[in-house]
């Protein structure tokens, strides 16, 4: 959504680093107006508009156009860059027997408690599992287990993990992504984690998803003009 500043080099690096295993690179657009859709088009990117703006509904849109012959679908957030020939680590782990996986996670930003929650996630706990981490999974799972749930707005990456190991394997790579802090940067990182550990928290307790994104819209700024 409005990743205008974003796209473009994103998807040149992953031309450039999917070795060769890139079929096809496919934008899920939320509905934005900063000519994100047209960048993307003019990249080589097939864009598909969602019918509406979420994680869940937008990644599903986005799974449905990929072809029924190709392997392994990669879900990956607008403001991450996957490591260098991201494209053979995948394959190589699916080859060797994993139905999904994960990369662990690394901020663009040196802040020492953004650096603390990055080392986490070297642990394999599906409690640590985010969608900013990104995702490959063998398309044929992805569609045994129905996708992302979009009756969820947030957490929709923990529910779907969660899925998919009780379906298949599910391999943790060394490697990193690195991810764009600026929502800490927005936010304070301080404050913004303490917002996620609720979020978080309440979630497992069984609060209802209009609970969880009143806090999010209300606690949590995203504007990043």
């Amino acid at each position: 959504m409005n990743e205008a500043g974003n796209i473009g080099p994103l998807l040149d690096y992953l031309h450039k680093e999917g070795g060769g295993y890139v079929e096809e690179l496919i934008v899920a657009d939320g509905g934005s107006t900063d000519g994100t859709t047209e960048i993307s088009a003019k990249k080589g990117a097939v864009t598909v508009l969602a019918p509406k703006a979420g994680r869940a509904v937008q990644m599903n849109a986005g799974a449905e156009v990929i072809s029924p012959t190709s392997t392994i679908i990669y879900f990956l957030h607008a403001d991450t860059y996957p490591p260098k020939n991201f494209g053979g680590k995948i394959a190589q782990t699916i080859n060797m027997g994993a139905d999904s996986g994960c990369f662990r996670l690394r901020f663009d930003d040196p802040h020492p408690l953004l650096a603390g929650y990055s080392w986490f996630t070297r642990f394999r706990s599906t409690l640590l599992r985010f969608g900013d981490q990104s995702l490959f999974v063998k398309n044929e799972l992805f569609r045994e287990i129905g996708g992302f749930d979009e009756s969820l707005t947030v957490m929709e990456d923990q529910e779907l993990v969660r899925q998919i190991r009780r379906n298949g394997s599910f391999q943790l790579l060394q490697d990193t992504v690195v991810t764009s802090a600026r929502k800490y940067r927005k936010n304070g990182v301080l404050r913004l984690q303490f917002i996620f550990s609720v979020i978080f928290i309440l979630y497992y307790l069984g609060a209802s998803q209009q609970t969880l994104m009143h806090l999010y819209r209300n606690l949590i700024r995203t504007d990043f003009g």
